[in-house]
Order: C-alpha cells, then sequence, then structure tokens
C-alpha cells in the first residue's frame, strides 16, 4: 500500500512538468469529447458506443463477455450493463448468458449493429486523422505513441 504523501514530501513539478501536465491533461479531457460530438452528430453514436461496437468487431465471434468490455471501455461493469441494453434497444448488440460459464454475459454484434459501425467509421477516421495526425509530423507522432505507451506502462504497474 503506498504511503499518503505529505506537502513536505511532495516532489513539486518544476515549472516545464507543471506545462506539460496541464497540456497532457487539456488533450486527455477535450479529445474524447471534441471525437464524442463528431460521432454524435454524424452517426448518434456516444465515444463508448462506438468503441463498443469497434471491440466487438475486432473479435472473430463479434462476441465478448461484458466484463471484458468494461474493460476496454474502461467502464464499471454495472454502466456498461445499462449502455447494452440501451444499444439492444437499438438493434446493434444482443446479450446472452456465456455458453461457455452461465455466471457471465455475453455481448455479440449485430449485422444492423456492424452495418452502423461501417458507416459511422469513415467520419470518425477523418476526424482522429484532423485532429490528431494532421496536426503531427512523424516524427512527434512516434514521439507521443512512444510518451502515451511508458504512461500506460507505469499505470499499469499501480495497478499490480
Amino acid at each position: 500500500m503506498a504511503t499518503r504523501k505529505t506537502s513536505r514530501d511532495a516532489r513539486w513539478l518544476t515549472p516545464d512538468e507543471l506545462e506539460t501536465w496541464r497540456a497532457l491533461h487539456e488533450m486527455v479531457v477535450r479529445l474524447p469529447a471534441a471525437l464524442g460530438s463528431q460521432l454524435q452528430n454524424d452517426s448518434g453514436l456516444s465515444f463508448i458506443e462506438y468503441y463498443v461496437l469497434a471491440a466487438l468487431s475486432d473479435q472473430t465471434d463479434h462476441t465478448l463477455r461484458l466484463s471484458q468490455l468494461a474493460a476496454l471501455a474502461n467502464s464499471e461493469l454495472s454502466r456498461l450493463s445499462h449502455l447494452i441494453t440501451r444499444m439492444e434497444k437499438r438493434g446493434f448488440v444482443r446479450r446472452a448468458p456465456d455458453p461457455s460459464d452461465g455466471r457471465f454475459n455475453i455481448a455479440t454484434l449485430t449485422p444492423s449493429g456492424l452495418n452502423h459501425l461501417v458507416e459511422a467509421a469513415p467520419g470518425h477516421v477523418a476526424e482522429v486523422r484532423r485532429l490528431i495526425f494532421d496536426a503531427l509530423d512523424e516524427r512527434a507522432q512516434h514521439d507521443v505513441r512512444t510518451a502515451a505507451r511508458a504512461i500506460v506502462r507505469r499505470v499499469d504497474e499501480g495497478d499490480l
């Protein structure tokens, strides 16, 4: 268990580090909102709905356990379950008990859900390209990828 740091113990951020932290925080907050706005306007999908559909489409059988989807979507299982209910009503997914272990539920992408995803993807990819890749040269893109992976590794170390 980590010990609680006090003001006296803190390694305060340097002005340069603080500027980097603020820029990263602003990006982490604003980028999903911008992408979500594009998705909502163009295809009636929220950011998380799109990524649930995409995660299911990436599976050979278009099926995942809800617990796996929740982890991929960084969502609590109960919140994801409500989302799946709404997506079922729209005909995008089907929920069923996991045939290999009935204690779990699975979600399966329907043909309608796949069609909706396929229609939404070009606009979403165009917005990702406009907001991210058009703003970065190849070196900056690689630097962002390297930095993001290093940060995620550090976050994952804390989950152990």
